[in-house]
């Protein structure tokens, strides 16, 4: 059975106080009172840091079973080396995770690429083939470039469009294209693996367009694709909200 995780980028905000968090909530409990309404989290500070096995022994014992936590690829992977000779620095960042990987609590990895990385097929397709195939992964790519219409030919995509060779180089490894939505630019809806990976950066959904990404996600849903869903985080709780009321709404009958 498929199944829908939804939850926010990351959960330390006093200011989510009182619409999410109760007034009185110490913040040592926040992931706690967290996980009581959502079943996962997007975290983002593994981008600078690589997170220690004492916090993710906390992060296991402050949250139930079926709760998963995506974690944000190091910017060592993404930013400075851009996917060129990581397998050294990769199998240290995977290393940080095997706890929640043996606990069942481990989400896909997001590779957030830099808005300046333009597409290049060999580079993508040389990393993903360093990924162990038993780690779920999302590629949030941020150059239009990965998802033009212009024709090209190499020796492995024939008369391709760059974003059909995007597509393609993502479902040989089962690697879910991130599919992000903001105020300025959105990523096409394209299925690249068995599990579906969201991010809606907007600060405000209306009614009409939750009910959309509900529908959509149900979709995945019929098909047998798990679908991870972050809702943007930050100073103001709109984010846990959402993510809350479409949750709730999802598993309403």
């Amino acid at each position: 059975m498929a199944h829908l995780y939804v939850g926010t980028s990351g959960w330390a905000y006093p200011t989510w106080k009182p619409a999410f968090y109760p007034e009185k909530l110490a913040q040592k409990k926040f992931l706690n009172f967290y996980a009581s309404k959502l079943n996962a989290v997007e975290v983002n500070y593994t981008f600078r840091q690589l997170v220690k096995e004492t916090t993710v022994q906390n992060w296991i014992a402050e949250t139930p079973p079926h709760f998963r936590f995506t974690i944000k690829a190091h910017q060592v992977l993404t930013h400075i080396k851009r996917l060129k000779g990581t397998e050294e620095f990769l199998q240290r960042f995977l290393g940080t995770l095997e706890s929640l990987e043996r606990a069942g609590r481990l989400g896909p990895l997001l590779f957030q690429l830099p808005p300046n990385f333009k597409a290049d097929q060999a580079v993508l397709q040389e990393f993903l083939k360093s990924l162990p195939r038993t780690v779920r992964a999302a590629i949030e790519f941020r150059h239009e470039s990965w998802f033009s219409n212009s024709t090209f030919s190499d020796s492995t995509f024939s008369n391709s469009t760059c974003s059909d060779a995007t597509w393609q180089t993502l479902r040989e490894r089962n690697i879910a294209l991130c599919v992000a939505e903001t105020e300025t630019r959105d990523t096409p809806d394209v299925v690249t693996a068995d599990y579906a990976y969201y991010r809606y950066r907007k600060p405000t959904y209306t009614a009409e367009e939750r009910k959309a990404m509900l529908a959509r996600m149900k979709e995945h849903l019929a098909n047998g694709r798990d679908v991870y869903a972050y809702f943007k985080h930050e100073e103001t709780p709109e984010g846990a909200l959402y993510a809350v009321d479409l949750l709730q709404s999802a598993e309403k009958k």
